[in-house]
């Protein structure tokens, strides 16, 4: 079973605050209710004060102690005269003269009791004066000839009525009021400071992971990913750092990657220029020296640096054709337009190059008007290289269909032909403008660059360039454009 401290991540920030500050709240109860246990504890004297019902009527014990002195003193005992214990005995109440056992050796009044002796319990017990006793009690010792004596008062109970006096409550501390303040403050300082060590330490401890995980970013380790045991919000923003962190090393790892493809196109077209640029200085070197003495050997020279001349033009021109599409400010031109028509323009294009190689073509457009969304700069482009990707690398006699096929939302244009297809390895890079297999390769004076910039183009136009077989046709390639 899990427990609930830790699955905080199911529950929000402000639940898990709201719940520690309950707690807080609750042991800040618990902590006034052991003060107050302190305090009780720490009390010497419960017992208060004492209202008479009879104002003229004392219940204090200490004053007929007085009045008895003063009456042996003078050796007189006519109780008559003593004022005060015969409101005593009017008022159905009596004084017993206790010694040092706690024996009755003498009263005065009329006892309605039968104690002769008291035990101490007894006596404390009568002396709490609780509201369910027969009598009031109070006691003082009495000054005797050198023999320990008390005088005992008691008054039928339900003349008198106790009450609690807070005043004198606080003189029967053992300690001083200022003594239980400090402590209770104290107390509460201790526990605001385990409260906020417990909540910022909550807080801190996801905080800190977030704050490593990003100082290892910063420093370029991009594997980093964290786990949160915490409340919600700082899973959520776990997740999202790894999910940011999964697209930074992503994004790494494909910058990397294009960075070394870039190196190998910048050796690959090296190496495709200096062919062609050796041959036009060795030609161009001969016609110099003057070893092309007859007019047909100096055409066959002036002839060879021409279609060198043109294969580095064409080079040159599809680079910079590839950086322009993927230049920031390069500006397109799509919009809604007929697309038939445009097609069979192209088509009428070409179609002395594709008769000049005894290819066979094939053209199936519908007749109805088809709408679709292009750039017809960029779509030329597409067909036009797809179409000499055709003319360049099959032979004689191979069969050319270009069809124009209408969708529900997008408009596919095939591109096929029987010729000698491309091998099934090369399908996963054949479009990559930085990866050439060597296989790839041809002695036609190709670049490697045509498919790349078709499908950059097409990709540009919100369409998609994919190649297949299927049949005859070793070679389909299919654009689809959006409506």
């Amino acid at each position: 079973m899990k427990r609930p401290w830790k699955a905080r991540e199911k529950r929000l920030l402000q639940t898990s605050l709201t719940l520690d500050f309950l707690l807080f709240n609750f042991f800040l109860l618990l902590l006034v209710a052991i003060v107050y246990i302190i305090i009780t504890l720490d009390v010497v004297d419960f017992r208060i004060s004492d209202q008479v019902v009879d104002p003229d009527l004392n219940v204090e014990a200490h004053v007929y102690v007085t009045e008895l002195e003063n009456e042996w003193l003078s050796g007189s005992s006519d109780e008559a005269n003593n004022t005060e214990i015969q409101r005593l005995k009017d008022s159905g109440g009596w004084i017993e003269v206790l010694d040092a056992d706690r024996r009755v050796i003498r009263y005065i009044g009329d006892k309605q009791d039968t104690f002769t002796q008291y035990s101490e319990a007894e006596l404390y017990e009568g002396l709490e004066n609780r509201n369910e006793q027969p009598y009031y009690y109070s006691i003082s010792p009495l000054s005797t000839d050198g023999t320990a004596e008390y005088v005992l008062l008691k008054i039928p109970r339900e003349l008198v009525s106790v009450r609690i006096n807070d005043n004198q409550l606080i003189t029967n501390l053992k300690h001083p009021l200022s003594f239980y303040i400090m402590i209770g403050i104290g107390l509460v300082l201790l526990l605001i400071f385990v409260y906020s060590y417990w909540v910022a330490r909550r807080i801190k401890k996801p905080l800190s992971i977030l704050s490593l995980g990003l100082t290892q970013m910063i420093q370029g380790n991009y594997s980093t990913r964290m786990s949160i045991s915490a409340e919600r919000e700082f899973v959520q923003i776990g997740e999202t750092f790894n999910y940011m962190a999964d697209v930074i090393e992503n994004t790494s790892a494909e910058k990397r990657y294009a960075e070394e493809s870039k190196q190998r196109l910048i050796v690959d077209l090296s190496h495709d220029l200096k062919t062609p640029i050796t041959s036009i200085q060795g030609y161009a070197q001969a016609l110099v020296e003057g070893r092309g003495e007859d007019k047909d050997r100096q055409q066959r020279y002036l002839g060879y640096i021409y279609n060198k001349s043109v294969q580095v033009a064409r080079m040159i021109q599809n680079m910079l054709e590839l950086l322009k599409v993927d230049s920031p400010d390069f500006r397109m031109h799509i919009q809604q337009r007929e697309i038939g028509e445009f097609v069979r323009e192209i088509m009428a294009d070409t179609y002395g190059e594709i008769e000049q190689n005894h290819f066979g073509l094939h053209v199936l457009v519908p007749d109805e008007e088809i709408y679709a969304r292009y750039d017809p700069e960029l779509l030329s482009r597409v067909i036009q290289n797809l179409i000499t990707n055709a003319l360049s690398y099959n032979p004689r006699g191979t069969e050319l269909r270009m069809e124009l096929i209408p969708m529900d939302n997008h408009v596919v244009i095939e591109v096929a032909d029987t010729g000698v297809g491309i091998p099934q390895e090369l399908w996963a890079t054949i479009f990559d403008p930085f990866v050439r297999g060597d296989e790839a390769r041809t002695g036609t004076g190709g670049t490697g660059l045509g498919l790349a910039i078709a499908r950059r183009n097409t990709e540009k136009m919100g369409g998609r360039l994919t190649l297949s077989r299927r049949g005859r046709e070793t070679t389909v390639f299919t654009i689809q454009i959006p409506k």
